[in-house]
């Protein structure tokens, strides 16, 4: 069950990362959470999404802006080492403290408190219509990386402070989605080295069959997504979405899942 409905998710996700606003690493970390212990779901969703990004990369790498990817690319990289350091450090921790509901025993965890915290945070940026205007001044773009890549190490939220440093860098189209591409594909890479333990761990290990399908369906997916619909933003799906990633973060910082 478990199987068929990540893949799906996986399908689903991808596909709507052409017009709902959200990222697949966004839309499928929150399933993986579901069933994994929740640093394990990021890794899982770095795997998949390192995967997508480097089929991206053959499409659209060649249109990059290597002196944005220095600029931009060069801190998020660095500061993505240290979010995914953070992100184990959090694992280590025990719980702050647990509770009794429904007949069950819970426990807060801080690793997954703050993936909830980040989850609903920027659920509520891509809702936030200022937000989606939003462009910073170009001198800020090494500490954009900065951000980015630190968010990009911990929970794997890296493209909402991506696009608002790059949106006003005076890059073509092809240049802007290009040189975000090669930027993700350093931060995954970078990310994954610290999760290096994790990947051997036997939630990853022995689901590798699974991390294969959702790879398979999120190329599917965006697929068929870009046979279906232009890229364009449908708000209804938007607010539909991150209603249902702020439930589900709400449950993860609960300690419920």
């Amino acid at each position: 069950m478990d199987f068929l409905l990540i893949c799906l998710t996986a399908l689903a996700a991808s596909g709507l990362t052409l017009f709902s606003g959200f990222g697949l690493g966004t839309l499928l970390m929150p399933v993986f959470a579901l069933f994994f212990p929740v640093e394990v779901a990021v890794a899982q969703t770095a795997l998949v999404h390192l995967a997508n990004n480097l089929f991206k990369l053959g499409l659209f790498g060649r249109n990059a802006s290597w002196r944005m990817v220095l600029l931009f690319g060069g801190p998020a990289f660095l500061a993505s080492f240290l979010g995914a350091w953070a992100l184990l450090w959090l694992a280590d921790l025990a719980p702050l403290a647990t509770y009794t509901a429904f007949g069950s025993q819970f426990a807060l965890h801080p690793v997954k408190l703050a993936v909830a915290v980040l989850m609903a945070g920027f659920s509520i940026l891509e809702l936030w219509p200022a937000f989606s205007r939003l462009a910073i001044d170009r001198k800020y773009i090494p500490a954009g990386g900065l951000l980015s890549g630190f968010f990009g190490g911990l929970s794997g939220n890296q493209g909402a402070f991506r696009s608002a440093f790059l949106i006003k860098s005076g890059l073509s189209k092809e240049a802007f989605i290009g040189t975000g591409v090669v930027i993700a594909v350093l931060v995954d890479f970078s990310r994954l080295t610290i999760y290096s333990g994790l990947l051997g761990s036997p939630e990853v290990r022995g689901n590798l069959p699974l991390i294969l399908a959702a790879t398979l369906a999120a190329f599917l997916g965006a697929f068929l997504g870009s046979r279906l619909v232009r890229k364009v933003t449908i708000r209804a799906l938007q607010v539909t979405v991150a209603i249902m990633l702020l439930f589900i973060a709400l449950l993860l910082g609960l300690g419920i899942i």
